[in-house]
Order: C-alpha cells, then structure tokens, then sequence
C-alpha cells in the first residue's frame, strides 16, 4: 500500500473542481468549505492530511497563559500535516508570521482557519500555504486559547476529522474523507485523463456535444 505522502502528491496534482464534482457523484457533495476562506497566495494550492484543532476567546487569561497555549498548539501540529483550525471566533488572527515560520520549519504543509490571520506579507515571503476568512492586525494575546486537538471540528456545514484529506486552490478548499480519500483519489485522476480527452477531440474540431456524447464528461 502506498503510503500517505504518496496520496498527498497525488491530490496536490489535482484540482479542487474535480474532486468536488467525484465527491458529488460519491454522495458526498457537502465537502466544500465556506467561498469566504480564501489563500493569501492564490497562485499556491495546498493538500494533505487533516490535524484539527479548535479554541475559544477567553479574556479572563493573561498574556502569558495565551501565549504559552497558543505555543503548546505550534508544537502539538504534526509535520506532514494540514493543520485546521476552527476558533469560534472572528475577532481576532489566528495566524501571523512568527507562527506560520515556526510551522513552516516543521514542515508543517499548511494551516486553515475559519477566522483570520496577520502579518500577511511576511507569510507571502515566507511561502507558507494560509488559507483564512479575513485579515486583522488583532491577535489572540489575552483573547484566545486553543481547547481541543485531533478532535472533529465543524466549518460552515463540513465536519472536519483527523486523518481526513484537504485540497485547496483558487476555487476554494474541499474536505476528502479519510475512509473513501484513496479511491476519491483514483476517481478523480480518471476524471482528469478523461476531460484531457475531450478538450483534445474538440481542439481537433470535434462539436463540444458530441464530444460529451462520446466521453461522457463536460
């Protein structure tokens, strides 16, 4: 059996239309996360593994207590891992540039947040993949605290789980679920060779509904 960072290359080689639309057809349509959770970098996709977390805002702690919480979470995320985040907040960032270097240099393979981040232009130099709602200049000192890792979190309508798969581009982020990401995987690649046949035969002058007559995929 190949081994996970296998599955991860081939995924980063797809595109997220494609695998939503092999998603679909699976009985799996609600994969999608919110349209609102966009890349900084939207030239720079992201795939991998799933580790979650999840927090709170909590403006009883000092800065100290957040900090050495949101250090413990730096160094619970897996390398070879996505990390996903669902804070429960939008007040503040939930990522800036001393965190996503340090993640980075873990070989951390990206982060996700269903809130913000910070320090955007240091993150761009950085080249380390961020997905997030928006920007603020706020942090989490004295504000947020992480609760709960490897446990399931919910964005928007997705439930999200350790070990599941994420692939990110332009399009958005869709969510594989572990049990079925292999074989989505392999469908998805069929998809692809498939609808680099059609574009072919109606480059070479074939009508675009013939084409889909005889491929069956547009």
């Amino acid at each position: 059996m190949s081994k996970p960072e296998d599955l991860t290359d081939r995924l980063e080689k797809l595109y997220t239309g494609a695998v939503h639309d092999v998603l679909r057809a699976m009985g799996h349509g609600n994969c999608v996360l919110p349209n609102e959770i966009k890349s900084l970098d939207p030239a720079r996709k992201l795939a991998g593994e799933v580790y979650t977390v999840s927090g709170h805002i909590d403006q009883s702690r000092d800065p100290h207590d957040t900090l050495v919480q949101w250090t413990g979470l730096l160094s619970a995320a897996p390398p070879g891992k996505v990390l996903v985040c669902q804070p429960n907040t939008h007040m503040v960032a939930l990522m800036g540039e001393l965190s996503a270097e340090t993640l980075h240099y873990k070989k951390v393979r990206g982060y996700v947040v269903d809130g913000g981040c910070r320090d955007t232009e240091f993150i761009l130099k950085i080249g380390f993949p961020v997905f997030c709602s928006f920007t603020t200049p706020a942090d989490i000192v004295a504000r947020w605290v992480p609760d709960r890792f490897g446990e399931p979190v919910t964005i928007g309508t997705v439930t999200i789980r350790t070990g599941d798969y994420i692939l990110g581009d332009r399009d958005g982020l869709v969510v594989l679920p572990a049990a079925i990401a292999r074989d989505v995987v392999n469908r998805t690649e069929e998809v692809v060779s498939t609808e680099n046949r059609v574009r072919t035969a109606i480059l070479d002058g074939m009508d675009p509904q013939q084409a889909y007559l005889k491929f069956g995929k547009f």
